[in-house]
């Protein structure tokens, strides 16, 4: 039932992220919506933030319409094949398991953008500004990076290489993965780990913001995320240390932005209450 549509992956998202908020900040998480039309209001910074994470996240959708366009020869697949041999082989039978497959599916389909989206409503909640403002900034960052590695640098997933001898373990639990979800995400569109960069980002994010349970939940997810790119047959052991590095660097300059961004503000607000209680 899960798995039948992206009607229904849609719609179990939005449970599992209201889910998600409450474990993470331990309050109504209808409450975010409130928080968010709360900052917009408050700041016209945050609005064009959130306007340029939009923004990005569209040109990504459509990214697969401008590589066919672009009809570049490029497939640097082999050279990977060459850098780590059967690796991801050697993984995924190691582990296999009939009742591991669909736990690591849930956390693949499911997870990545739950826990994002999740991490928004929690730092919302919080009242953690400056974890709110780097998460939207990281979003920018690691999409406005891997697009143009798609674009220029295509690589195949490991499952549709036959050398490499693996299985696309995804369609024991997703038989219709490739007519609901390949769309929104190209054979091709392998470096850097999307769902490393993501995952990982998130994990460190929230290492960052201090809160326990959303430390716990995030990392848990990226380990599980990380772990199944090579059990379902997806990645290279070389996209996922891309996506790693790209996880690291973009949460590092986001957070930086973000202060930056939030320190004008502060200021302003400060002056604006020191001249309201002028007497």
């Amino acid at each position: 039932m899960l798995y039948q549509s992206m009607n229904h992956v849609i719609w179990f998202t939005v449970l599992i992220v209201i889910l998600l908020i409450w474990l993470g900040a331990r309050r109504n998480p209808l409450l975010a919506f409130v928080q968010i039309g709360k900052e917009m209001l408050r700041s016209y910074k945050f609005i064009l933030i959130v306007a340029g994470m939009i923004s990005v996240l569209a040109i990504n959708k459509y990214e697969l319409r401008i590589e066919n366009k672009m009809h570049l020869p490029s497939d640097y697949t082999s050279v990977f094949f060459g850098l780590e041999g059967h690796f991801v082989q050697v993984l995924q039978n190691l582990f296999y398991a009939p009742w591991l497959t669909p736990v690591i599916v849930f956390f693949y389909i499911f997870m990545l953008q739950s826990v994002l989206a999740a991490s928004l409503g929690v730092y919302l909640l919080d009242n953690n500004r400056v974890m709110l403002y780097a998460t939207c900034y990281t979003i920018m960052l690691v999409y406005a990076i891997a697009i143009p590695f798609f674009l220029y640098f295509p690589v195949n997933e490991v499952w549709s290489y036959a050398p490499a001898g693996v299985r696309f373990t995804m369609l024991e639990v997703f038989p219709r993965f490739e007519q609901e979800y390949r769309p929104l995400s190209g054979l091709n569109n392998c470096f850097p780990s999307l769902h490393t960069a993501i995952s990982v980002s998130s994990a460190i994010l929230a290492y960052r913001s201090g809160n326990r349970r959303w430390m716990a939940i995030t990392s848990v997810s990226a380990a599980f995320i990380v772990f199944g790119i090579f059990y379902l047959g997806i990645h290279w052991l070389t996209d996922m240390l891309g996506g790693a590095l790209l996880a690291v660097v973009s949460t590092s300059v986001a957070v930086q932005l973000a202060r930056l961004t939030l320190r004008g503000s502060d200021k302003s607000l400060a002056l604006r209450r020191r001249l309201t209680n002028t007497p």
